[in-house]
């Protein structure tokens, strides 16, 4: 079981970090401005237009959790689970700060508002890899913690084709000076937990809430269990029973998919894209968005789901009596491209704010990040220029931590933070 964060002491040196970083983040937004105001000015998305719950039907998800005695069975082949502490103690991997980054890691960046911690990945650990999702503890737990640990998890698809494998990246960030990192073969149990295949999908989406981690696949949401990692004991490139072991394509842990959540259709179902965590909701509640190309006309759905309040169910969404994810609510948008997407409410207001953060275009090369509610749109702004392609040059998703404040996202192989008050400074 979890065990509730204790840990509170601040690590020394954070402050010294941030401002070298943030100094380094400055300069390369400097070089990089002019490029981005002459960038393509895309159309303002505009209000958000509420759909009424005729309008939602296709955006019903059904619950299919995998039986009990498959995870057994595939478990007590395997041995024991992990947790994520244990995951966490064998990181051997590092992250560079912003400083150590090449120079056109850092043109990935946004240009506004300034990313405040930035670092980039083993090159290569992730050469054939794309990055595709974050998620972090301040997801999990709203203290901020998964136990003693801050943590960052980030997705990642094989060549970002939707027949190659998946994985997470489990991040050490309780030194933020010194991130750590190792992977997590992302599978699907198959022939009732006798064997298991790898998830053959690009992750567009992550969010760990409670013990949970809900993946975007498709037009699928997998379901994994962060008490139930599994060991790997064959070094090998297969997937799967291997002899008398097990094999996670050279991963030392695998995590096992416990269930999923499909949209039903005929293939008219939309495609998943960024999700992620509202806590300012009640219950709290997972916020999608509709994938949709960078270029495309067609208007994007935005749409929340509520995760269910029984115990017994932790870290799942709420289901009918025939196993159905209603949406809780829905709107309609101009933007397309969506790649990140979060929904908050300040404290002082009952009314949510949409957070979308979006590709750039055939024609740009910055990203843009857009707040919209039901009243308008306003995008981030590249300083004294007008133009609003100011986000990562790829637009990733974004991840909000209550605790700390800071909205967590991914361009190219650069992970980076951005304080929420930073951005809303940057929307006037």
């Amino acid at each position: 079981m979890k065990q509730r964060g204790r840990h509170r002491r601040r690590k020394q040196g954070r402050a010294l970090r941030a401002f070298l970083a943030g100094t380094a983040l400055a300069l390369t937004a400097a070089a990089t401005m002019i490029s981005a105001s002459q960038a393509t000015v895309g159309d303002d998305p505009g209000a958000l237009k509420p759909l009424a719950s005729a309008e939602t039907t296709g955006l019903r998800l059904q619950e299919r959790l995998a039986p009990q005695a498959t995870l057994d069975r595939l478990a007590a082949a395997m041995g024991k689970p992990v947790g994520v502490s244990a995951v966490l103690e064998s990181a051997d991997l590092g992250l560079r700060d912003a400083a150590d980054c090449t120079a056109t890691e850092r043109t990935a960046l946004p240009v506004a508002p300034t990313a405040t911690q930035a670092y980039c990945w083993d090159t290569a650990d992730t050469r054939s890899w794309r990055a595709g999702a974050v998620t972090t503890s301040g997801d999990a737990d709203d203290d901020g913690w998964w136990g003693e640990n801050r943590v960052v998890l980030s997705g990642w698809s094989e060549g970002g084709a939707d027949r190659g494998l998946a994985r997470v990246a489990f991040v050490d960030a309780n030194d933020q000076d010194r991130l750590t990192y190792t992977s997590a073969l992302l599978v699907v149990p198959v022939d009732g937990g006798r064997n298991y295949r790898g998830l053959a999908s690009r992750l567009s989406g992550m969010v760990w809430y409670q013990d949970k981690l809900l993946v975007t696949a498709a037009d699928r949401l997998y379901v994994y269990d962060m008490n139930h990692v599994q060991r790997a004991t064959v070094d090998s490139a297969a997937v799967g029973k291997v002899g008398d072991g097990w094999s996670a394509h050279g991963y030392r842990y695998v995590l096992p998919a416990v269930g999923s959540y499909h949209l039903p259709g005929d293939g008219t179902a939309p495609r998943l894209g960024g999700i992620s965590l509202d806590r300012s909701t009640v219950p709290d509640s997972l916020v999608a968005a509709e994938h949709t190309p960078a270029d495309s006309d067609r208007r994007a759905r935005l749409w929340r789901y509520s995760f269910s309040s029984d115990a017994d169910r932790t870290g799942l969404l709420n289901t009918d009596a025939a196993g159905q994810v209603r949406p809780a609510e829905a709107y309609e948008t101009e933007a397309a491209g969506i790649e990140g997407v979060l929904s908050y409410a300040p404290a002082d207001t009952d009314r949510s704010t949409w957070y979308l953060g979006r590709a750039p275009g055939s024609t740009d090369r910055q990203g843009s990040l857009w707040r919209q509610d039901t009243t308008g749109a306003k995008a981030t702004r590249c300083g004294y220029s007008d133009a609003p392609r100011c986000w990562g040059t790829e637009a990733g998703a974004l991840s909000y931590s209550e605790a700390t404040g800071e909205v967590w996202s991914q361009s190219g192989r650069v992970l980076f933070a951005v304080p929420l008050a930073s951005i809303e400074r940057d929307l006037g």
